[in-house]
């Protein structure tokens, strides 16, 4: 994807509608399967989370992810033994900010997971989410419904 500048909306005009209703400015955490998707280009599923993407690379928002996540993302390649793969799914996770698992994400997760019965996983990647003040947690995974006050993105097409 190119790199293209954001472009204002005229005076009086409306703002776009942004991928998944989030706002210019906002932050999201991405859960490892919309990365796998991408990164594998996904005939399927990778489209829908392209839009997300795009809008990070044209400046509107900010991705982040969990050291889970690179984790998760890099275990497939390296599980076949394609280190070259992985060293190159690493490469492009790069210029995403990378949380790490702190104190308070733990303490989190902890506590979303006795609550909602998450997998330790899930929970660090919502409680990032949680840490961070995200604005969304973006993932391919239904078993996160379960949790209040933090808002899932699921993928959508463009329209």
């Amino acid at each position: 994807m190119a790199q293209r500048p954001a472009r204002s909306p005229r005076a009086g005009a409306k703002a776009p509608t942004m991928w998944g209703g989030l706002a210019r400015g906002d932050r999201v955490v991405v859960d490892s399967a919309p990365l796998i998707y991408l990164l594998d280009g996904h005939p399927v599923f990778a489209p829908l989370f392209e839009g997300l993407f795009q809008a990070q690379e044209d400046g509107l928002l900010d991705i982040c992810l969990s050291t889970i996540a690179l984790a998760e993302v890099l275990t497939g390649p390296l599980r076949h033994q394609q280190d070259a793969l992985a060293k190159r799914y690493e490469k492009a996770l790069a210029g995403f900010e990378l949380v790490p698992v702190t104190q308070e994400i733990a303490v989190t997760a902890a506590r979303l997971r006795a609550g909602s019965g998450l997998r330790l996983p899930d929970a660090i990647q919502a409680a990032t989410a949680l840490e961070t003040q995200a604005a969304a947690l973006v993932t391919h995974d239904r078993d996160y419904s379960r949790l209040q006050g933090l808002k899932i993105l699921l993928g959508q097409l463009e329209p």
